[in-house]
C-alpha cells in the first residue's frame, strides 16, 4: 500500500472541507483510495490529509498537476508539504 501525507495550513476549514469534498470524484479517479483528515489541537486550519493510493506515482502525477495546484489556489491552502511514504507494516493493539 502506498500513502501520502499532506500537512498544510488553510486560510478557512469550512471553504476548504467543501472544495475537498468536491474533489472526491476526481481524486479516487487518479487514484486515492481512502483517507483521512486530522487537524492540529490548538491550531484549527492546520491540517493533515493522510490518504491510501494505487501508486507513489499516481499520487505524485495527481498533487503535482496544475489542476491540483488551482484547486488548492481556490482552496486556500499555504505551503503544502508532500510526503510520500510506503506501508511496510500495519497492525492493531
Amino acid at each position: 500500500m502506498h500513502h501520502v501525507l499532506i500537512i498544510h495550513e488553510v486560510a478557512d476549514y469550512p471553504a476548504w472541507k467543501n472544495i475537498f469534498d468536491r474533489a472526491a470524484g476526481i481524486r479516487r479517479a487518479a487514484g486515492e483510495r481512502a483517507y483521512q483528515v486530522l487537524r492540529y489541537q490548538y491550531s484549527p486550519n492546520k491540517i493533515v490529509h493522510f490518504s491510501a493510493w494505487t501508486s507513489i506515482a499516481d499520487a505524485k502525477q495527481f498533487f503535482e498537476s496544475p489542476k491540483l495546484v488551482q484547486i488548492r489556489a481556490e482552496a486556500g491552502v499555504q505551503a503544502p508539504e508532500f510526503i510520500y511514504l510506503e506501508q511496510l507494516e500495519t497492525g492493531t493493539l
